[in-house]
């Protein structure tokens, strides 16, 4: 009976999620590095964006406005991560990118590609709507090797157009459309920078539209239930910059617990590493509720 108890306990413990199943998740606009920034050019301050990612940690990390060489620079400064991304222009290296990095020790990819922010979602480049650029999202679906029998992770990371209100809508409807076919089974992590504000249509159409019926969580709205006014996530190369928008915003379905979920105010010598602040969050697999 003693050998038979003992071997049901260490079934029971290997089905549950080890105790460091948090998963670290950053999203971050960079800054494109062609960009006339005088003191601010991504060669004076990559460095600096590098070392703000790693204090945080992150185990997944979305990054906009990332062209060929701002990926290879992070790359070789991001120790022990993969990298999915792809030109928003040609599918390949040309223009900018929505990189997945994602910690290869942790994580086995099982699938991946990524769709254009248009009523041609597959086509390579396709603009859509009023959006004045083509416009995209990256995605990739993960085994967390620390809990191999949970659901697979999905994590999307994308970029709404700045001119186009009917693209930012129609992105948004599509990115849930997305996530309910490519994220089926799945837990679900979405970052971005969405060029929109809380409670904006696209914010309504991402995180309260009735279907799909997959609710997605806006994470720090989950930690931070009553809107303040120092959530702006625009810097302009400022340090101490809170005011305006939060634009920048990491979603989650509900089979996560929300655990944190911050604004990086990262500064050094009145500028910060990018024109946006990172957001980040902390989540866990949610314990699944009793059924009678």
């Amino acid at each position: 009976m003693t050998i038979a108890f003992l071997a049901l306990a260490l079934a029971a413990l290997s089905a549950e999620p080890t105790k460091n199943d948090s998963v670290r998740v950053m999203s971050y606009n960079i800054r494109y590095a062609t960009a006339s920034d005088g003191k601010n050019v991504w060669d004076n301050r990559k460095d600096f964006l590098a070392e703000t990612i790693k204090e945080f940690n992150p185990d997944l990390l979305g990054t906009q406005e990332t062209l060929a060489r701002q990926r290879d620079d992070l790359t070789a400064r991001l120790d022990g991560y993969e990298v999915l991304a792809a030109g928003r222009d040609d599918g390949r290296e040309k223009g900018e990118m929505m990189a997945l990095f994602y910690r290869k020790d942790r994580f086995e990819k099982l699938a991946g590609g990524h769709f254009w922010l248009s009523e041609t979602p597959d086509v390579v480049g396709s603009k859509g709507w009023d959006t004045s650029l083509p416009r995209m999202a990256t995605w990739v679906k993960l085994r967390d090797k620390t809990n191999p029998a949970a659901s697979p992770i999905a994590f999307f990371n994308t970029h709404f157009d700045h001119r186009g209100p009917k693209a930012r809508l129609e992105s948004a409807r599509l990115l849930r459309k997305k996530i309910g076919e490519l994220g089926e089974g799945c837990r679900v992590v979405v970052t971005g920078d969405f060029n929109s504000g809380e409670g904006s249509g696209p914010y309504k159409a991402l995180f309260e539209a009735a279907e799909p019926a997959r609710t997605v969580l806006d994470t720090f709205r989950v930690i931070h239930p009553t809107k303040a006014e120092n959530e702006g996530t625009i810097t302009g190369f400022r340090a101490g910059a809170t005011s305006g928008p939060r634009i920048d915003w990491i979603g989650s379905s509900t089979d996560w617990e929300v655990k944190e979920a911050a604004i990086v105010h990262a500064a050094r010598d009145g500028s910060t590493p990018s024109d946006h602040h990172a957001v980040t969050a902390v989540l866990r697999p949610a314990n699944p509720k009793p059924t009678n």
